[in-house]
C-alpha cells in the first residue's frame, strides 16, 4: 500500500459516495486508474464494504450501553454464534482482562436496557456475569482509521 492508496482510503472513509473522477482528482489520478486502485483495495480487504452511517437517535435509540461479559470458556463457540445472530448486539469483541467480551448496544431508555439485559444478553450460552456501563455523551464517534494509521506510521 502506497501513499496514493492511503489517500484513497482516507477520502473514501470521508465520503464513499463521491464519483471516481472527483476521487481521482483529489488524490492525483485519472478516473480509470483511480477505479482500478479502489478495486484492488476491495480485493485485498483494505475496504470491507460501503454503508450508510445511521444516527441512533433518529431511530429512537437514545441510550448507548457497553456490557462486559464473562462466560464459561468451554462455551465460547456457542456464545459467539448466538451473539452473531442477535439483532440487539451492534458490536462484540473479545477482551483481555476481567471480561471475556465487550458488547455494544443501543436502546431507547433504561427500561428497555433492563429488558435487553434480562431477556437477551444474560440468557446467551455460557454467560456467567455481566457488567454494564451507560454512555452519558458521545464525545467522538467518527474517528478516521486512515488518519490513525497515518499518525501511528509516522511515530
Amino acid at each position: 500500500m502506497d501513499k496514493i492508496d492511503r489517500k484513497l482510503l482516507a477520502e473514501l472513509e470521508r465520503d464513499a459516495r463521491q464519483p471516481f473522477a472527483a476521487l481521482g482528482e483529489t488524490v492525483g489520478l485519472s478516473k480509470t486508474p483511480c477505479w482500478s486502485r479502489v478495486q484492488e483495495l476491495e480485493r485485498t480487504g483494505a475496504i470491507t464494504g460501503y454503508h450508510a452511517a445511521l444516527a441512533p437517535a433518529a431511530l429512537g435509540l437514545l441510550m448507548t450501553a457497553y456490557v462486559e461479559v464473562v462466560i464459561e470458556s468451554a462455551r465460547r463457540a456457542e456464545f459467539e454464534a448466538a451473539v452473531i445472530k442477535s439483532p440487539v448486539v451492534i458490536e462484540c469483541r473479545t477482551m483481555a482482562g476481567a471480561a471475556d467480551y465487550l458488547i455494544k448496544l443501543y436502546c431507547r431508555d433504561a427500561e428497555q436496557l433492563d429488558t435487553i439485559l434480562r431477556h437477551d444478553l444474560t440468557v446467551l450460552p455460557g454467560v456467567q456475569h455481566t457488567k454494564t456501563t451507560i454512555c452519558l455523551k458521545a464525545v467522538k464517534t467518527d474517528g478516521s482509521l486512515a488518519d490513525a494509521a497515518a499518525a501511528l506510521a509516522a511515530r
